[in-house]
């Protein structure tokens, strides 16, 4: 086999890290962490490699300002268990926005990570912001346009 024809594999050493700004106003809870995931994990960049973090950090602001289906808002539930007998809390989305709204598209995104120590490694790159302001400017992140 010839060298010209291996695939080449991305190591981490040859990974270059761009930073993101996201906003939030008016997106759709689901297709914004869908489309926060893809670049958290790189599979925008043409060097894709799964089993290597080869994707980007992504800041989200204004998670106020995010959208939910008007019924699905209703509907929506948050539960996790405290570990305690009868220590299951659930929480609906609008309760979840009143108090934090960031956790909303952290869970969302969270959700569509791998489950394993690379989803774990990638989640670190993903910071939610209420309001406009953020204290990455030092990053010089460039704004994403959603789709």
């Amino acid at each position: 086999m010839t060298p010209d024809k291996i695939t080449a594999s991305a190591k981490a050493e040859d990974v270059t890290t761009r930073w993101w700004v996201v906003d939030a106003t008016g997106h759709k809870v689901g297709r914004l962490a869908s489309q926060v995931a893809t670049i958290l994990r790189g599979k925008h960049k043409p060097n894709f490699t799964p089993h290597t973090e080869c994707g980007d950090a992504v800041v989200v602001i204004n998670a106020e300002k995010v959208e939910l289906a008007p019924k699905r808002a209703v509907q929506k539930e948050y539960n996790w268990y405290t570990g305690y007998p009868g220590g299951r809390r659930t929480e609906t989305f609008q309760q979840t926005m009143a108090k934090h709204p960031e956790r909303v598209i952290e869970r969302a995104v969270w959700g569509m990570l791998p489950k394993n120590r690379l989803g774990r490694r990638l989640y670190r790159n993903l910071r939610v912001y209420t309001g406009a302001d953020h204290p990455h400017t030092a990053q010089q992140p460039e704004t994403l346009e959603l789709k």
